[in-house]
This record gives C-alpha cells, sequence and structure tokens, in this order.
C-alpha cells in the first residue's frame, strides 16, 4: 500500500471565541491534514518534533488515536512543546499568536522508509526556517531521489511577508522540489507582493512544476498545468471556523490522488479532467471542516466518505 509522509510543526492550538478559550486541539498545518486522512487508516508517517512536556504527551497520544507513526518524532527535553493561541472574529477567521521555545538541535531523527509513487508533503515557514533548513534539504532530496510525489504548501503568513525577499530563494528551491504546490491567493499576495495567481504561474513556478492549484475562499479554485487554467466553484456555506481549511483540501487533494491511482509517472499528463474528481475532494474535506470547531475531519464524514482504497 502506498504511504503519506510528512513533516511540519506539531503544536496545540488553544481557540478562542471571543475572550473565551472554547476548546484546545493538537495542530499544525502539515499534521492537520494528516490527522484527517489517518481517519481512513492510511499509513502515515509524520516527521516533527515535541517538548517531553505534557503538551508533547496529549500531541502523541492524539497522533496515535489517529493512526500516525510517533516513530519519526524528536522528543526533545531543552525547550517545551509550542502552543498557539487562535482567536476566532466575529466573519470566524482566524488570528494567531505563537509560543515557541525550541534547543539548538533539532529534528535529531532518523526517517522513514520512502518509496516511489508515495506521497510526501511539506510547507509553511517550518520548512524555511533557517534552524531547520539543511535538515529539510536532506528530507526532500530522499524524497525526491525515490520518485515519491512531493506536494508543498507554502502557507505562508502576513506575519513573515517582512522576510519574503530574503527567504525567495529558499521558497523557489521549494518549488523545484515539488510536483504539486497549492497554496492561498493570500500565501503569494504575502510573497510576491500581488496575488494575481495566473501571473505568479507564468513568471515564478511553472519553471519549477507543472501542477499548481491555487483556492480563494468563496471564490473558489484555480488549476493551472501546463497551458491550461480551470476555475472551480466552491459551495455557499457559512463557515463557523477556517481553522484547517486549507490544511484540509491538502488533505483531500492527497486522498484523491490515492483513490484515483495517480502515480508519480503521471503527473506530466495530468488534465484538468482528470484533476477535477481530485480537486472535488480537497472541496469536501475542506467544507466539513469549516462547519466545525475541529481542525480535520470528523471520523463519521471518514466513515461515510470512504470508498477506500485497498
Amino acid at each position: 500500500m502506498r504511504k503519506i509522509i510528512g513533516t511540519g510543526e506539531t503544536i496545540l492550538d488553544i481557540i478562542f471565541k471571543g475572550s473565551q478559550p472554547h476548546t484546545a486541539v493538537p495542530g499544525g498545518s502539515v499534521f492537520n491534514g494528516l490527522v484527517s486522512l489517518g481517519r481512513f487508516g492510511i499509513p502515515i508517517s509524520f516527521i516533527s518534533e515535541v517538548g517531553n512536556d505534557r503538551v508533547g504527551d496529549i500531541i502523541q497520544q492524539f497522533m496515535r488515536e489517529n493512526h500516525l507513526s510517533t516513530q519519526y518524532i524528536d522528543k526533545f527535553s531543552e525547550g517545551t512543546s509550542p502552543i498557539s493561541l487562535a482567536f476566532l472574529d466575529d466573519p470566524n477567521n482566524t488570528h494567531y499568536i505563537f509560543y515557541r521555545d525550541y534547543p539548538a538541535k533539532r529534528l535529531d531523527v532518523d526517517l522513514p522508509p520512502i518509496e516511489e509513487d508515495d506521497i510526501f508533503i511539506f510547507g509553511s515557514y517550518y520548512s524555511l526556517n533557517p534552524a531547520l533548513r539543511e535538515r529539510m534539504v536532506e528530507i526532500l532530496e530522499y524524497a525526491k531521489e525515490r520518485k515519491a510525489i512531493i506536494y508543498y504548501d507554502p502557507n505562508f503568513r502576513n506575519a513573515h511577508a517582512h522576510e519574503a525577499i530574503r527567504l525567495m530563494p529558499t521558497i523557489l528551491e521549494n518549488f523545484e522540489y515539488a510536483d504539486i504546490i497549492r497554496g492561498s491567493d493570500e500565501d503569494f499576495l504575502n510573497i510576491f507582493g500581488h496575488n494575481d495567481t495566473e501571473k505568479v504561474y507564468a513568471q515564478n513556478i511553472q519553471f519549477y512544476c507543472r501542477n499548481f492549484i491555487t483556492t480563494h475562499g468563496a471564490a473558489g479554485i484555480n488549476l493551472y498545468c501546463g497551458k491550461e487554467l480551470k476555475h472551480f466553484n466552491v459551495p455557499s456555506i457559512t463557515p463557523v471556523s477556517t481553522i484547517g481549511a486549507g490544511d484540509n483540501f491538502n488533505a483531500g487533494i492527497i486522498y484523491g490522488l490515492l483513490k484515483y491511482n495517480i502515480h508519480y509517472h503521471n503527473l506530466a499528463e495530468m488534465t484538468p479532467d482528470k484533476w477535477a474528481p481530485i480537486i472535488q475532494c480537497g472541496i469536501d474535506f475542506s467544507t466539513e471542516v469549516c462547519i466545525s470547531y475541529s481542525n480535520y475531519i470528523s471520523p463519521e464524514f471518514a466513515e461515510k466518505y470512504s470508498t477506500y482504497l485497498k
């Protein structure tokens, strides 16, 4: 069976509605999507780090409950597990404050086996952080060498927009490693200073990566592959929370790649028609998450949605 491997931050999200904490859930951009995929019983390895503390224990127990291997988690003793405060405003958009205390030496773990046609997902500032970059390149080189499908979500937030010029060489290097790039219009506004995603594709991405998906909130989704562009509408909903929406769109795309048997060698010949049912999986996953306070799809949704994958 094909496997999914991801790397990214793990964090405990304390979610506020107004001035009061509403719930606390393990989170992280790549992590959220992998939890959703774990609820389908897909084999998943997650390369990450937590502190040797109560929060780290909560995160690792949650991983085990959702079928994510903890074998490749660096459990450090110097420092503490990261925490975020997530504040939902009136339209239920999310604003974050992060608290992190990492040791000097990070991601000191063995790498999981990666085989051809496995799917490797990475992204966010975690993939750009100079403290982790040497290790990140080592992981990416291994995944590329093994002919895994490499999926990159820049998830580049406004808090780092002032660093975009300095980080641009690393962002472009990530584009070059990727087989699929998915980002929001906000990400590209923060990176390039504009969110004309057709121009972003033509000027900054197409040279490195053929398959490019952009999400635009209620305005829908754009797919670029080679010279072809296709727009997809999304259902009109009243979101409860947007936490995890993009992360679970990624999870839906990865689920679709597996469900529709898209392999590494297929990526160079993907057309909008072949992408359409896969994009629909992304829409379904992200819609489900937006109508709950959860960072991930529910086990009940996974059970109903799965036709699955033997």
